[in-house]
């Protein structure tokens, strides 16, 4: 075994590493309206939580996996940039641009050049305008308790290991965390409170806005049209639709993970940043082990994907077209939803605009 795989084998745990963290950054768009919730819940003060970009050491220690992903995204269709422009004749130019859900101050202002075309739209859509209402999106929630919580006899302790209980009791502590007192709680619920490194939790709990929500604001503040592509609540049936059983695996190798975590995050914002978005899927799946409990990986990223993107991506394509028919439309939406076959780029183009990328 190289030194590449014994230190990812180190730092990581069989099944989470990709999707338990994939299942969290998708919750980023609406895991402010959560924590408006649990405010009891105590934030890990932290200066800082950059990690180690994961690609280059895997460049030098592990060069055929590196081969491997960066072969996997150059075939990969809308994948080098996250700004794209959107024309049909006789129409004002739309914009198509891909945001990242964190707090991080390299994400938390548009380029130039997606300015530019925020500032010439008249229309702005993002994922749920629910973001900009904690209150009234936290009453949504609330109206559905099953979605977020065990609302019978059952809990999460049901569906545990007496070892997956123990990984559970220990890595909760670490982050002051009592199991008691979320075990009510779905497990992809707890997840998106421990999936993501201590700072980025204190930054949202200062309140500390992410890009959607500032394109939004902005929006409002220069009197555009705002319109949002899904409801909260529909993302939660997205993430609820998957097996319990699949939510419990990633939150049990989450905690597992532990602080390291800040690792993945910071090769996501790095590909990110560059437009490289997509080697952010080749990446997680390269740095995951296959699951020592007999469980599929590969079905799980399947599952995961189709479930929290592609079907997703179907209906803010849909709920999009009426804007793009008007022309001037900027769409701002997770950046993972913009590249591949079924990515919003080539869903658009194939409804008849032609969408063009546009690079930094």
């Amino acid at each position: 075994m190289n030194a590449f795989v014994t230190r990812l084998d180190r730092l990581s745990g069989p099944l989470l590493a990709a999707l338990g963290l994939a299942n969290a950054l998708f919750m980023l768009s609406f895991l402010a309206v959560l924590l408006v919730a649990m405010q009891s819940l105590p934030a890990a003060a932290a200066d800082d939580c950059r990690g180690e970009n994961l690609l280059t050491a895997m460049q030098t220690e592990d060069p055929d996996t590196y081969r491997q992903v960066m072969d996997e995204a150059a075939a990969t269709i809308n994948g080098d940039t996250r700004l794209f422009r959107i024309d049909r004749q006789g129409l004002e130019p739309s914009y198509l641009f891909g945001t990242m859900h964190l707090t991080d101050e390299r994400l938390i202002d548009l380029p130039p050049r997606a300015r530019d075309g925020f500032d010439a739209s008249g229309t702005v859509a993002i994922e749920s305008t629910e973001i900009l209402d904690p209150a009234k999106a936290q009453l949504a929630i609330f109206a559905k308790p099953e979605l977020t919580m065990f609302t019978g006899k059952e809990d999460l302790s049901d569906y545990l290991t007496e070892e997956q209980r123990r990984i559970l009791v220990d890595g909760l502590a670490a982050r002051g965390i009592q199991l008691a007192l979320v075990e009510r709680m779905k497990p992809w619920l707890i997840l998106g409170m421990v999936a993501l490194p201590p700072c980025e939790m204190d930054r949202k709990q200062a309140g500390k806005p992410f890009l959607d929500v500032k394109i939004a604001q902005d929006a409002q503040r220069d009197g555009k049209e705002l319109v949002g592509l899904e409801t909260i609540m529909e993302q939660f049936d997205a993430m609820a639709s998957l097996p319990i059983e699949f939510h419990v695996r990633a939150l049990v190798e989450t905690v597992s993970y532990g602080d390291r975590i800040d690792d993945m995050i910071e090769t996501m914002i790095e590909l990110y940043v560059s437009g490289q978005t997509a080697k952010v899927w080749p990446m997680l799946r390269a740095v995951t082990p296959q699951p020592q409990d007999g469980s599929d990986a590969a079905a799980d990223y399947a599952e995961f994907e189709e479930a929290l993107v592609h079907i997703r991506n179907e209906t803010m394509v849909e709920r999009a077209l009426p804007l793009l028919e008007k022309g001037g439309a900027f769409i701002a939406v997770g950046a993972l939803h913009l590249p591949g076959e079924r990515g919003l780029a080539a869903l658009i183009d194939k409804a008849g605009y032609t969408v063009t990328p546009l690079y930094e």
